[in-house]
């Protein structure tokens, strides 16, 4: 019933609630990213949403224009080669998920769910089709994602989202939003390079 009734709601809420009081926020990355990298401010990539549908995400740019396109950072061999100096602030930070806001605000994801795969990322959306973890809006963070983060196997990951499904209710949202915030400021599970994983 949550799912189905409350949900998307109080994803509006929040999101648009979060769109007015970051503005000022938003306004300066965007300077930042303009003056000290070509290219443009948001970066784009195709991602599996709901039912397995594709959609892209909207990230602030953090590589050089020439970085290799639908790769994730941890198959790359350098990828410091390839991170901007505003780009690795906004990483270690987490803020270059901001945009993903509008995502929620359209309706491609929820503040709280499994985080949505890259479309060639056969062997998560695989193993999240166990578990229904394909069957609900990804989330701009999730239970995985506070229990582990880059640093979980794919099969783990898939399990922390399929109990994410059975457990999923009100005050289970607040505790991942909350969590997440203890996460992202102590700068927990973000790794970088070829032996490390990040979305």
């Amino acid at each position: 019933m949550y799912i189905k009734y409350f949900k998307r709601g109080w994803d509006l809420m929040l999101s648009l609630m979060a769109v007015i009081l970051l503005s000022w926020l938003f306004a300066i990355l965007i300077i930042l990213i303009k003056l000290t990298s070509k290219g443009p401010v948001f970066f784009m990539q195709r991602r599996i949403g709901e039912k397995g549908r594709e959609f892209n995400i909207f990230k602030f740019r953090t590589m050089r224009m020439d970085a290799p396109k639908d790769t994730p950072t941890h198959l790359l061999s350098n990828p410091e080669q390839y991170i901007t100096p505003v780009g690795k602030f906004l990483r270690k930070t987490s803020l270059d998920e901001l945009p993903q806001i509008f995502n929620i605000l359209k309706g491609d994801m929820s503040i709280v769910g499994p985080r949505p795969a890259l479309w060639n990322q056969y062997d998560l959306i695989e193993e999240r089709d166990k578990y229904g973890a394909n069957d609900i809006r990804p989330g701009l963070t999730g239970w995985a994602q506070i229990n582990g983060r880059d640093e979980l196997p794919i099969k783990i990951k898939a399990q922390l989202d399929g109990e994410y499904i059975k457990k999923v209710n009100f005050l289970f949202d607040i505790k991942c939003i909350l969590r997440t915030a203890y996460c992202v400021v102590k700068h927990d599970g973000v790794k970088e390079g070829a032996e490390e994983a990040r979305e």
